[in-house]
């Protein structure tokens, strides 16, 4: 099979919990020993519990994936929103250094936060983070990236595409199908976005979903940048809905109501939500189907790479198909 990561030689393997807390070490602080891995699966995520002090998290980042510029660029970004009063989790910056490498691994330090997600179905959580993402987009718009990405339809979708049909795993007798409907998907989507206004993409956060927002206390923290680009705003909208189209509005509403406080949002993106879905679905795949060579992967998806899952993601690329060619899910702000 051709994957881009093999699974004995894979470079996390030498990432024991020895050189996690000798990493840790390195920065002058004193492990007792304790090593939690947390719930990460492209970089590796842990709890070190730290002689007289309250425990830090380390992240270490997946090798190759990012350069050291652009990791650079995601803590620069995470310390500018904080001297917003914006609540991220920041790096630890030791010596003026918040990058750090280890034996060939670069990580970073953070101090823990306690908290659970927000609850998608309560509206003041919802009024809260629109009025946070308000704040973020603010101040994102105030410098660019040089060294991230952009959001596109080529990298989340053609480059995805060609992975995923490059790969051999998806079966012999969907690939005729998979490869017709991502054509079709993709050419409606070329010109949605590429119709788009683009000078207007801003630093945002890229992936901002209940998972990524800690709440304790009515206090919320945003725990992780590490996707953070260029894009349009509703890209960190739109994954905070859920439901059917009217849930989904009455959601909206509350969501854009907060934002606007802080940050004029334009109801033209919401043209863009589809196509920004079906490129997070096709994405999706690509991404597991590139990691599958990891061994935390078919351990933590086992139901990925089975026919059912392809079967299951075609009629869902199918579904995006018709909404894209009659946009009968298209939400409307009603205020």
């Amino acid at each position: 099979m051709n994957h881009s990561e093999n699974l004995i030689d894979h470079p996390y393997t030498a990432l024991t919990p020895d050189l996690v807390l000798d990493a840790v070490e390195s920065l002058e602080y004193l492990a007792n020993g304790q090593v939690l891995a947390l719930n990460s699966y492209e970089n590796r995520v842990y709890q070190i519990g730290i002689e007289e002090g309250l425990p830090l998290v380390a992240k270490f980042y997946r090798p190759g994936r990012w350069t050291n510029e652009a990791i650079q660029e995601e803590h620069d970004f995470a310390f500018q929103l904080a001297e917003y009063d914006i609540p991220v989790v920041t790096p630890i910056s030791i010596n003026q250094q918040s990058l750090h490498v280890y034996d060939n691994f670069r990580f970073a330090l953070y101090e823990r936060k306690l908290g659970h997600a927000p609850e998608v179905d309560q509206m003041s959580h919802l009024g809260q983070l629109g009025r946070l993402l308000g704040r973020i987009h603010s101040v994102g718009t105030t410098g660019r990236f040089e060294h991230r990405h952009r959001i596109s339809s080529k990298l989340y979708g053609h480059d995805a595409r060609k992975l995923i049909l490059d790969s051999q795993l998806l079966p012999d007798y969907v690939q005729e199908s998979y490869a017709s409907i991502t054509e079709h998907l993709l050419s409606i989507i070329d010109d949605q976005l590429g119709g788009f206004n683009q000078p207007q993409y801003r630093r945002i956060h890229g992936d901002f979903h209940m998972g990524n927002v800690l709440t304790r206390d009515n206090i919320f923290w945003i725990v992780d940048l590490d996707d953070c680009c260029s894009g349009p705003a509703v890209q960190d909208i739109w994954m905070l809905l859920s439901g059917d189209k009217t849930e989904r509005e009455s959601q909206l509403k509350v969501v854009i109501e907060g934002y606007n406080e802080f940050y004029d949002f334009d109801p033209g993106e919401l043209f863009q939500v589809e196509a920004l879905r079906t490129l997070r679905l096709m994405n999706y795949a690509a991404w597991l189907s590139k990691r599958w060579g990891d061994p935390a992967f078919p351990q933590s998806f086992p139901w990925f790479n089975t026919p059912r899952y392809w079967e299951e993601h075609l009629n869902t690329l199918q579904e995006q198909l018709y909404v894209l060619q009659n946009g009968d899910e298209i939400l409307q702000l009603r205020f």
